[in-house]
């Protein structure tokens, strides 16, 4: 058995990892189940949207080790992965995240960690405040919560305090509008973090990690350190194993949420601000898709764009991903016999107009 499955009386330990839509969680994630060395590992995943593009993804990530033996072995549910339907698992604790705890528990002996993708616009406090429920804090405990931030996206001060800079980033991009609400929330993701992880490193330079560096310092005490990290990769050692045992303290961290429960505010949850839509289309002309995909991004207030595509004499699936104005693109894996192949795309933004959206990406379609 594991050490770290040993440690706070041979409690579970628990991962929760959180941040801001398109910080990279599901590729950390993936990265983790990868170096697991061989660890009985149950994943939890709770995202915004209808479409689960990033528990699909997560799915076919062990498969692509290198080494079999290192990966993760996924416990529980029907592939080891419990998805949670809700866009915030703060709301639906009770409703939804407590009764799979409860049958993961009933597992425990089979169970050496379990890793909980928050969704972008969920709150980490009320999820650890979980763990001190009786029948889950007997036998589960937080090993750590991790806050994934998007490094370009804080160099560009799009969640800054600095009110002013927020407004000079405004009058250059109206890409960088955001709600207060959602600087708030990253406010809240951090002051929950054990550790903070700057994902993207490798697109900033000096100045910019110094500027990223600022941010995190002014909202998280010297005790929680800082990873930065490219595409994901970070040594196993450095996620696992901390065992801060989060849950004992967690009531200690006053954030912007219990601020606005304390005077009486309405409980208005930043994902209330989005608009979600799922486009579903045919086989695709990859140059047109792509096209069609940075018209959208450049024309709409889009946060986010995720999904996959039927490419047109490709026997491989292919993968979109997009934050900002920033699109990746790569093959994930062949499809499998017998397997649909159509393009499926999740979009996360504000004030869509689905028909143009709509319009724009048909076009893409053969």
């Amino acid at each position: 058995m594991s050490t770290i499955n040993n440690m706070s009386l041979n409690k579970i330990p628990t991962t929760v990892v959180t941040g801001f839509l398109g910080s990279g969680k599901t590729t950390l994630l993936a990265n983790l189940l990868k170096k697991a060395k061989g660890k009985r590992i149950a994943v939890i995943m709770n995202e915004f949207g209808e479409l689960d593009i990033d528990s699909e993804l997560l799915r076919t990530c062990p498969l692509e080790c290198d080494d079999e033996d290192e990966a993760a072995v996924l416990v529980g549910g029907d592939d080891g992965i419990y998805e949670l339907a809700n866009g915030c698992i703060c709301c639906t604790v009770e409703e939804e995240f407590l009764p799979v705890m409860e049958k993961l528990v009933a597992r425990r002996d089979q169970i050496d960690h379990i890793l909980i993708e928050t969704s972008g616009l969920a709150l980490p406090k009320p999820l650890v405040q979980a763990f001190n429920w009786p029948g889950i804090k007997e036998y589960c405990t937080v090993d750590a919560v991790i806050t994934l931030v998007d490094g370009p996206a804080i160099a560009a001060g799009r969640f800054a305090d600095d009110e002013d800079k927020v407004k000079e980033q405004r009058a250059l991009d109206e890409s960088l509008d955001h709600d207060p609400s959602l600087q708030e929330l990253l406010d809240d993701q951090l002051n929950s973090a054990d550790l903070v992880v700057v994902s993207k490193s490798d697109l900033l330079n000096e100045e910019e990690q110094a500027r990223v560096k600022a941010v995190i310092e002014k909202r998280v005490p010297s005790s929680v350190k800082t990873a930065y990290i490219n595409n994901g990769d970070v040594p196993l050692e450095v996620l696992i194993g901390i065992n801060a045992g989060t849950e004992k303290t967690i009531d200690k961290v006053h954030n912007h949420h219990d601020h606005h429960h304390a005077h009486g505010a309405h409980h208005d949850h930043a994902h209330d601000h989005f608009d979600s839509m799922v486009i579903s289309l045919g086989t695709v002309d990859a140059d047109k898709l792509k096209l069609s995909v940075e018209k959208l991004l450049n024309e709409f207030n889009l946060f986010r764009i995720k999904g996959f595509a039927a490419v047109e004499n490709k026997p491989m699936r292919q993968v979109l991903q997009a934050v900002g104005k920033r699109l990746e693109v790569h093959f994930d894996r062949l499809w499998e016999a017998g397997e649909s192949q159509k393009t499926e795309l999740v979009l996360i933004g504000k004030g869509l107009d689905e028909a143009a959206v709509i319009a724009i990406l048909k076009s893409a379609e053969v």
